[in-house]
């Protein structure tokens, strides 16, 4: 029961890491837009379409290469485009075709905008198009810098201060900054609290991985982590919401920074772990959070901390033995990675799938809402999609493995990515379905990935490699919006991508070993083996060594190899 009432809460607050992550699909959108005029508009003309202001001719724009011919009070006829604007020479007729002089201009007068879908944006707020759009499309890639180096900073914190005090100001530093960014009064002071924002989130949902899974039980540790990144869908199904709501975008800012607001308010209430107390020698605090579990969860003979702390000790003097094998442990480094050519290429693939897992679940989600239709819609299903993905990726991991769980998926997800090439774009309910099988596909690939990864490493060198996978990940997060912008230079290049890169990773899927059923192994001698010769590691798992030393080593090692989208 308390193991429950605290991973809820937790998982709760993971959901507005899911908002602020995808905040920007609607808060950064270019609406259709003309240059300015200088005066008021008497008329205006869209091809054969004759208008008494500009704002009833925005139902029939259809291209960016038009332009609307308006005339002016003072009897002057101006040709609007979009980032130029022109004034004819002789004009005593209002036209729309005109072969006369024309005398260019630029946009001095600013933007006018259609406001029919959008009252406000941040691109209509300061102008973001034309000679500073890529102002605009720096918005989601600074937002995931921020997530990559809050990662790192606020994992070592953790592992420094505790994860509570981690969580307190990562939560209030959401709020309190979700909130800022609202009323921040130029662009670069909205991309510096954007920053600051990002990196809290991502510092939040980094250590509430690590703390929850400190406070589950073995047996439902794998489902509980995965099923966090379950409530970080929920977050984005929550902005395809609010964006449909609220159409301003510093109040749809206010309305989403305050969804989680409950937990800001009660997240002083948590606990630190006994994992981190114990390791700090705060036997006393330790205990004193355990009794309190047992009273909640009604066991009458709580767990003493005597009783770990002499099995620590016990190993601690066992490792003593040997001095050489523990200062080899603390001289471990990334070049070990690659100490051999099996292990090198192990890396390799390992790397690959991480940033394809994280390039293909942001161009999904990032390009649901140019594919038709309802983008509201669009990105509510994109985000509900991902909820049965961790709950397939969790059975296949336990029934078929997670080698032949993740070949499949991400094959699967590259002949979708092809697939989608092929359908006509008329077809927006079958296009929206199919990028679904994607966004699906890729989530589970991305979903099993973690764990698989912890078990491909020896212990001396497993958080490297979670870790570096990790960062590899965020990597993959940085350069999806860019290549979500290439679809200005062709509508399916951002998907070929995705399908060669899933396609390429799911190959050398292939060379890597099961690990389902087989004992976690120490030495970079026995990983190379298990590589080499399978038959000779598919032993049945010794039950004390493997539920032992996992136990042991997600206590002491998942607070640097947590996985973080």
């Amino acid at each position: 029961r308390f193991q429950a009432c605290l991973y809820f809460a937790s998982v709760f607050q993971a959901m507005s890491c899911g908002i602020h992550y995808l905040a920007s699909v609607f808060m950064a959108v270019t609406p259709n837009f003309v240059c300015g005029i200088p005066g008021n508009v008497s008329s205006a003309l869209f091809y054969n379409s004759s208008e008494s202001s500009i704002e009833d001719i925005w139902t029939l724009w259809t291209s960016t290469e038009n332009y609307i011919v308006v005339q002016l009070e003072n009897g002057e006829i101006w040709e609007l485009n979009q980032c130029s604007r022109s004034k004819r020479e002789v004009g005593l007729n209002l036209t729309y075709e005109y072969k006369g002089n024309k005398s260019l201009f630029p946009c001095s007068d600013g933007f006018l905008y259609d406001d029919t879908k959008w009252k406000s944006t941040v691109v209509t707020q300061w102008d973001l198009v034309c000679d500073r759009e890529w102002l605009a499309k720096l918005i989601q890639p600074t937002f995931m810098l921020g997530v990559l180096i809050g990662a790192v900073i606020f994992g070592d914190i953790a592992d420094r201060l505790g994860r509570q005090r981690v969580i307190w100001f990562t939560s209030a530093g959401q709020f309190v900054f979700g909130v800022t960014v609202a009323f921040t009064f130029d662009y670069y002071s909205f991309v510096i609290v954007r920053f600051l924002l990002a990196m809290v989130s991502s510092g939040y949902l980094v250590v509430a991985f690590v703390y929850v899974t400190e406070f589950v039980g073995i047996k439902a540790r794998t489902w509980a982590s995965m099923h966090v990144h379950a409530f970080f869908a929920v977050g984005i199904m929550i902005v395809a919401l609010v964006g449909f709501l609220v159409r301003t975008w510093w109040i749809y800012q206010i309305f989403l920074s305050i969804a989680t607001l409950p937990f800001v308010l009660c997240c002083w209430m948590l606990p630190e772990t006994p994992f981190w107390l114990l390791s700090e020698e705060r036997y006393e605090d330790a205990q004193k959070v355990i009794n309190i579990m047992a009273r909640w969860n009604k066991v009458s003979t709580p767990c003493k901390v005597s009783g770990p702390c002499s099995i620590q000790q016990d190993d601690l003097v066992t490792g003593r033995r040997d001095d050489n094998d523990t200062s080899s442990m603390k001289k471990h480094t990334i070049l070990d990675l690659f100490c051999n050519w099996h292990i090198a290429r192990r890396t390799i693939t390992v790397w690959l799938i991480w940033f394809t897992g994280s390039l293909g679940y942001y161009v999904f989600s990032l390009s649901s809402v140019s594919l038709g239709g309802n983008e509201y819609l669009n990105l509510f299903l994109i985000g509900a999609v991902e909820l049965p993905c961790y709950v397939i990726a969790c059975i296949g991991m336990d029934k078929l493995g997670r080698r032949n769980t993740l070949i499949p998926f991400l094959i699967l997800s590259a002949l979708i990515c092809v697939l989608i090439m092929f359908i006509p774009q008329d077809f927006n309910v079958l296009i929206i379905l199919a990028n679904m099988a994607g966004k699906f596909s890729i989530g589970v690939a991305f979903g099993l990935i973690y764990l698989y990864t912890a078990e491909l490493y020896p212990t001396i060198v497993r958080s490297l490699a979670v870790g570096s996978g990790s960062m590899m990940c965020r990597v993959g997060s940085v350069v999806a919006p860019f290549c979500v912008y290439l679809r200005s230079v062709w509508i399916f290049l951002p998907l070929l991508l995705v399908g060669i890169m899933a396609l390429l990773s799911g190959i050398l899927t292939i060379m890597l070993p099961e690990t389902l059923g087989k004992p976690l192994t120490n030495t970079l001698e026995e990983a190379t083996e298990m590589g080499r010769n399978k038959k000779s590691c598919s032993g049945k798992t010794p039950p004390a060594y493997s539920g032992a030393a996992f136990e042991k080593i997600e206590m002491f090692g998942q607070d640097t190899a947590s996985t973080e989208k």
